[in-house]
């Protein structure tokens, strides 16, 4: 069965693809569904005057509000209905993750499969809607004292701004929420990841124009832009192969004998990822280290003499900022590693299903040597996390490049790729193993 699952998907192609129907109608839906997204990130909040918020945001967007940005796809830039983006959500969701190495009643619920798992889901959208509440009112708060030369960003602030403002954040981010669940169930999977994508995405064209401006008008010279190019296509290409990295640990099945029949005997692999964490050691340290800039950039001039020693300490591009950021991605990621991976829960199932790691004992020695290994991968997926993220992140703070050149959007944008990829190649494996099974039928009644 293996060898033809591996035939079938080396054997995919373009006339699969135009005969898989069920796969086309997804990917119309899946665009749909972005299509809207988009729209909605240029519909304003109201009350809110365009073109001094665009001019606060110019003053600002070097913090944390920049990357937040950039995650929202310019909604925030914007002030549109969707100015918080995806992001309570995805906060809501690894609060969650987190309640369930701490909580024994939200651990209890994951070990009950799939009724489990919609229960924390529904806890999740609870949570969403509470973060997206506390956040749009902080921000409605926000764009009531913001002021630039122009005049104030507000037409009539109070109470019912507030609001309005509260309200309509709320829906939209429960709307995108909804969205991506759409897209995961009847599009091509990954909705949430998706959003963010085409956020990124959206914007790319611009920062690359900004280069090129950058370029023309001398303040970059076009050896530079040639090696930001050929740095972006390294690190990309970096980024695929460390991302398809893994270590498969041989899992062994005694034989069985029932009868005059001989059973299991089976030999298959635990695949440990490289880079377990993912992307989110990276976008953890990168909003804590750019809170300083952003809290100095709201305070003004009256600053706390803590409050400004940081802003200068952690300001881009000084080597206390670089040591720190590297520091935080890596207790990120062996942290976030040890909440969405248990070797203590994987030997006992293992334990359970009669398998056994060729030459370990079952239970705390498989245990244990199960953590050796994840130990030493995460190491090298911190350090590998580390190097993608700082090294751009050198090269922002020296030439003033936009966030979207950064370590943290191409892992997203090279992460949600290969997994879409991924999807449709499955979506087309199934496919052709629907026509194998259909010529199976009908050679079988003639």
């Amino acid at each position: 069965m293996a060898s033809i699952a591996e035939r079938l998907a080396s054997n995919v192609n373009f006339g699969a693809f135009s005969k898989a129907t069920e796969l086309k109608r997804r990917i119309w839906f899946t665009l749909g569904c972005l299509i809207v997204y988009r729209f909605g990130t240029y519909i304003p909040l109201p009350g809110i005057d365009a073109q001094v918020m665009a001019d606060i945001f110019r003053q600002q967007a070097g913090g944390i509000v920049g990357m937040f940005n950039m995650f929202a796809g310019g909604a925030l830039e914007r002030m549109s209905i969707f100015a918080l983006g995806i992001l309570p959500y995805i906060s809501a969701s690894i609060i969650m993750q987190l309640m369930t190495a701490i909580s024994p009643t939200i651990e209890a619920l994951k070990k009950e499969g799939e009724a489990g798992r919609k229960k924390i889901n529904q806890y999740s959208r609870y949570l969403t809607v509470l973060l997206a509440a506390v956040q749009a009112w902080g921000l409605a708060i926000g764009l009531e004292s913001m002021t630039s030369s122009m005049g104030s960003a507000v037409h009539d602030p109070g109470l019912f701004f507030r609001l309005t403002t509260v309200i309509t954040i709320v829906g939209g981010t429960m709307f995108l929420m909804w969205l991506g669940e759409q897209i995961t169930a009847r599009g091509i999977g990954n909705g949430i990841s998706l959003i963010i994508f085409v956020g990124i995405i959206a914007s790319l064209p611009a920062a690359i124009a900004g280069l090129l401006d950058l370029g023309r008008t001398g303040a970059v010279s076009t050896f530079f832009i040639l090696f930001i190019i050929l740095m972006a296509i390294a690190v990309v290409t970096f980024i695929v192969f460390v991302e398809r990295a893994q270590r498969k640990i041989r899992i062994q099945y005694p034989k069985q004998q029932r009868g005059n029949m001989m059973f299991g005997g089976e030999a298959s692999h635990l695949p440990l990822k490289l880079n377990t964490a993912g992307v989110i050691p990276a976008i953890f340290a990168s909003s804590l280290l750019l809170l300083p800039a952003t809290a100095a950039s709201f305070g003004g001039g009256a600053l706390p003499d803590w409050l400004a020693w940081l802003n200068i300490y952690l300001g881009r591009g000084h080597w206390f900022h670089i040591l720190i950021y590297a520091g935080l991605i890596a207790f990120f990621a062996f942290f976030y590693t040890s909440i969405v991976f248990n070797p203590k829960e994987t030997a006992e199932n293992l334990r359970k299903q009669g398998g056994f790691v060729p030459g370990y004992r079952p239970g705390e020695r498989t245990a244990a040597y199960l953590d050796y290994v994840l130990t030493r991968l995460t190491t090298v997926g911190a350090i590998y996390l580390a190097a993608v993220c700082v090294l751009p992140e050198i090269l922002i703070s020296q030439y003033a490049l936009p966030f979207y050149f950064g370590g943290t959007s191409l892992l997203i944008v090279v992460s949600v790729t290969m997994d879409t990829v991924s999807q449709i190649q499955s979506h087309l494996i199934a496919h052709q193993y629907e026509g194998l099974i259909k010529k199976a039928r009908l050679r079988g009644r003639r």
